[in-house]
C-alpha cells in the first residue's frame, strides 16, 4: 500500500522546469482546486472526470495525510505559491494498475511540460509499488492529451467509441471517441504472452500490429 509521506517525498524530487514544484493536494486546497478546474477545463463538468469538481469526491476517494488510504492521488504543480496545474490518478489494488485520469494546466502555464511530469511521476510510483501497467484515455476532440501521452512514451493501444461523455459545445453533451494509451511497467518477462491459436484472426492481426509478431509467436515455443 501507499505511504503518504513517501509519495510526498517522491513528488518533491521530481524534475520540473525552473521555478516549478510538485506536491500532493492538501484538504484545505480542495475548493481552490475545484475553482481552478472549472476555469481551466470546463469540459469535465460531465462524464467520468466530473467528480473532480465535487468536494464530496475528494472526501470519499482522495488520499490525504492522516487519512485511511483512498485510491485516488492528486498532485499540484506550483510556481511559487500559485497553483499552475494538477494531475490525478487512481490505483487499482486488485489489478495492480494505475489509471491516469485528469491532467490540466492553467492557461499561462501550458507548454511547460507540467502534465508530462505528472505522467512521469505516475510511472515512477507505479514501479515502486509493483504495479504492472499505467494507462489513460485521451479525447479525440482535441490533440493536446494525445500529444502528452505520446511525448511521455505511452503506447496507443486502441480507440474506444463512446466510452465517456464530454461537453462538445455550450449546452451540448455528446459521447466521444477516446484514444487508449498504456505503458507496461514490469517488462516483457512479466507478461503472459497469448498463444496465436487462442486468438481469432482479427484479434491476432491487431495484436501483431500493436506489439509485433515476435510477441505472438514467442509463446509457441
Amino acid at each position: 500500500m501507499i505511504d503518504w509521506h513517501e509519495v510526498a517525498a517522491l513528488a518533491a524530487r521530481m524534475p520540473l522546469p525552473e521555478g516549478y514544484s510538485l506536491s500532493l493536494l492538501q484538504p484545505a486546497e480542495v475548493s481552490v482546486l475545484i475553482d481552478h478546474l472549472r476555469a481551466w477545463f470546463p469540459d469535465i463538468g460531465v462524464g467520468s472526470a466530473s467528480g473532480y469538481l465535487r468536494e464530496a469526491f475528494y472526501a470519499e476517494r482522495v488520499f490525504f495525510e492522516h487519512r485511511t488510504q483512498r485510491p485516488v492521488l492528486v498532485l499540484l504543480q506550483r510556481r511559487g505559491d500559485e497553483i499552475a496545474g494538477m494531475f490525478a490518478f487512481e490505483c487499482d489494488w486488485q489489478a495492480m494498475s494505475i489509471h491516469a485520469q485528469v491532467g490540466a494546466a492553467a492557461p499561462g502555464h501550458r507548454g511547460s511540460a507540467l502534465v508530462r511530469t505528472g505522467m512521469a511521476f505516475t510511472e515512477q510510483l507505479g514501479r515502486r509499488l509493483g504495479m504492472g501497467l499505467v494507462y489513460g484515455m485521451a479525447t479525440l476532440k482535441a490533440p493536446h492529451a494525445q500529444r502528452a501521452f505520446e511525448g511521455a512514451g505511452w503506447q496507443l493501444i486502441g480507440i474506444a467509441p463512446g466510452l465517456d461523455r464530454e461537453l462538445v459545445a455550450p449546452g451540448t453533451v455528446r459521447r466521444v471517441y477516446e484514444a487508449v494509451y498504456a505503458k507496461p511497467l514490469g517488462g516483457e518477462h512479466a507478461l503472459q504472452q497469448p498463444r496465436p491459436e487462442n486468438m481469432t484472426p482479427s484479434t491476432r492481426a491487431l495484436f501483431e500490429r500493436l506489439f509485433g509478431t515476435r510477441s505472438a509467436s514467442a509463446a509457441c515455443g
